[in-house]
């Protein structure tokens, strides 16, 4: 790094250099952020997948030694405030890169990130296009550069298999729940996708005159990407199954491999989330707040059963259960009217805020909900939010709810109490809104703070992002239950301020959870049955067939398995809820102290978004200090 000059100019210019070179390195990450809007050099990345291999890694680990050897050097230079973050953000991205690589040497297990990430890839890509008729979208290059990425496919698993290969024999293999469902399941939906789906999406959205010609490249492609994630399943039912890979997992891989472990965990929560508390102090204090949050619950159950004449066991948790049994057989009965009650859930939620002078929603703010995709069904369960690209102009963000298949019991779990408070978490005020505020000031926002090193959403993922974003999605959930002049209680009716509080004690729950799981405390089936008794209220071991067989309990230990095999291969994450809504509410109780009468909610909330994707304590003093002299 040149040091001559102005210490903060030139570091922002370095870093902006280390962000371009970052997407160029992670083509994924580069189409989910819309790299090309940043610099139009990276417009060709969008045609290609991520080399995984061992010579491109280190590679890539040289490079981030020399920018971390750089950064260090600045040390003791005179920083601006903002740009003291941002170095310290690139030095947290480095340590976690170069250890995930080198230490962990995770890319010898990371077979959901090898499954999800060509798919993962396209979908951004695809929402993303530009829109070229009343219903076509994509120009001949953005095509182009779709066909040129499925055609990577083939090489990209090929190298997925020589690392997994190479773990095998270190001894640094997946979890057999990974194995089972990221890498059989998923490359099979790739499979069908690739061979399916995608040429359908072509036909559908492909306009112009060399539209038959790039159809079929779309098709001619799609099917050798198919091919090749058949291949890798039969590799991956050769390498770890007796009998191919719907057979049974050979015995060296059946023994757990999820947890992490306390000094690897508290790694990660000081250099990956920036936060200053230990596994053990997450697992101890964790639960007296699921304790508080039952006993709210316990206490507006009575309050709606007094309303509805129910009667009511002594017991807190029993009566809890009945209520929530009663309010769930106002059920959609199909997959269809659901994700219609989440579409008009969304826009009322919008109305409140609006009429309400939450915030400044333009007249023309959308919200789009639709079902989520196949290929990511396995590692999701309900709702879930996907943003635009936020370098680019073009795309829109997608609220995901995931289908029930028109279960009965899954249905029920969707039902019309229940779908305000997830509504206000993935769309408005929460994902979608928070995203979609964040894009308006990006070029106030250095591009450092919006990358996602390891991966957008896998076990390969650094979650820095998501202290801040999800924790802003759990406040969202709350801050519609404060009262405000006309709303008394908020937004929500009683009976969705008790899913409200069903859904702080599931975040609650999972820094327990996670803690536990990560740092030997709590075994995988042990964490099924502990999630579906506290969440559920429903007594009784999920390894219990006679328990099972009530079809609740079935239903309720089923959505906790998925949960929790999502934990057990996202460690961190699932912490990131509550103590991200933590943070934001004890900085805004803060800024409310020190502002006095001048304090304005709306401003602090728009300050906070503005701060970009990253752990609020790095930007917690700045923030409040910037505040305090606005108000004054």
């Amino acid at each position: 790094m040149e040091p001559k000059g102005d210490p903060s100019a030139i570091l922002k210019k370095f870093l902006r250099e280390y962000s371009v070179e970052f997407l160029r390195r992670n083509p994924s990450v580069n189409t989910y952020l819309g790299g090309s809007g940043l610099d139009v050099s990276l417009r060709d990345v969008d045609g290609k997948l991520r080399d995984h291999s061992a010579t491109a890694l280190a590679g890539e680990d040289a490079w981030l030694s020399w920018i971390k050897a750089n950064l260090e050097k600045m040390r003791e230079s005179p920083l601006s405030p903002a740009m003291r973050i941002d170095r310290e953000v690139a030095l947290s991205q480095i340590g976690f890169l170069l250890h995930q690589h080198q230490g962990r040497r995770y890319q010898e297990r990371a077979l959901d990130t090898y499954t999800a990430e060509p798919f993962r890839a396209l979908d951004w890509q695809i929402q993303g296009l530009s829109q070229t008729g009343p219903s076509t979208f994509g120009t001949d290059e953005e095509w182009a550069f779709i066909i040129a990425r499925v055609k990577a496919v083939p090489a990209f698993l090929v190298t997925a298999r020589a690392q997994i290969g190479a773990g095998v024999k270190s001894g640094n293999t997946p979890d057999p729940r990974m194995i089972q469902r990221d890498g059989v399941a998923t490359s099979e939906a790739n499979a069908k996708y690739f061979t399916q789906t995608l040429p359908a999406l072509a036909a559908a959205r492909i306009s112009g005159p060399r539209k038959a010609e790039m159809v079929s490249q779309v098709k001619a492609t799609g099917q050798e990407a198919s091919a090749a994630f058949l291949q890798f399943r039969d590799f991956l039912g050769m390498t770890f199954f007796d009998g191919g890979p719907h057979g049974t997992l050979k015995p060296a891989f059946t023994a757990d491999r999820f947890a992490m472990g306390e000094a690897e965990y508290n790694w990660a929560l000081t250099n990956n989330l920036h936060l200053p508390m230990t596994s053990g102090s997450l697992f101890e204090d964790a639960w007296p707040v699921v304790e508080r949050t039952v006993r709210a619950m316990a206490t507006l159950a009575r309050q709606i059963a007094i309303k509805h004449e129910w009667k009511l066991p002594d017991n807190d948790r029993a009566a809890v259960r009945i209520v929530l049994d009663e309010l769930s057989k106002d059920y959609p009965r199909s997959d269809e009217e659901m994700i219609g009650w989440y579409r008009d859930a969304a826009f009322r939620l919008v109305a409140f805020g609006r009429t309400n002078g939450l915030f400044d929603v333009p007249s023309d703010y959308k919200l789009d909900v639709v079902e989520t995709p196949l290929p990511l069904q396995p590692s999701m369960d309900g709702a879930s939010y996907y943003p635009a690209p936020p370098f680019k102009n073009a795309g829109v963000g997608r609220f995901y709810v995931s289908p029930t298949h028109n279960d009965v019991e899954a249905l029920k779990q969707n039902n019309r109490a229940s779908i305000a408070a997830l509504a206000a978490h993935e769309g408005f005020p929460g994902h979608d809104w928070y995203y979609k505020v964040v894009t308006s000031v990006r070029d106030q926002i250095a591009p450092v703070r919006w990358l996602t090193p390891g991966a957008v959403e896998d076990s390969s993922s650094m979650w820095e992002d998501s202290v801040s974003a999800e924790g802003w999605g759990l406040y969202a959930e709350s801050l519609m239950a404060e009262s405000v002049e006309g709303a008394l209680n908020g937004f929500y009716a009683p009976e969705e301020r008790l899913y409200q509080l069903w859904y702080k004690l599931y975040r609650d729950l999972r820094v327990r959870i996670d803690t536990g799981m990560h740092t030997g405390k709590l075994g995988y089936d042990e964490a099924v049955t502990l999630f579906s008794e506290t969440r559920d209220f429903l007594p009784g071991k999920c390894t219990d067939a006679a328990v099972l067989a009530l079809p609740a309990k079935r239903a309720s230990c089923e959505a906790a398995d998925r949960a929790i095999y999502r934990y057990s291969k996202w460690p961190t994450q699932a912490v990131t809820y509550r103590v991200g809504k933590d943070l934001i509410y004890a900085m805004r109780e803060e800024a409310a102290r020190q502002q006095g009468r001048a304090f304005s909610a709306k401003a602090f909330h728009l300050a906070f978004m503005a701060q970009g994707q990253i752990p609020p304590s790095y930007f917690k003093d700045a923030l409040l200090q910037t505040l305090a002299a606005q108000a004054h």
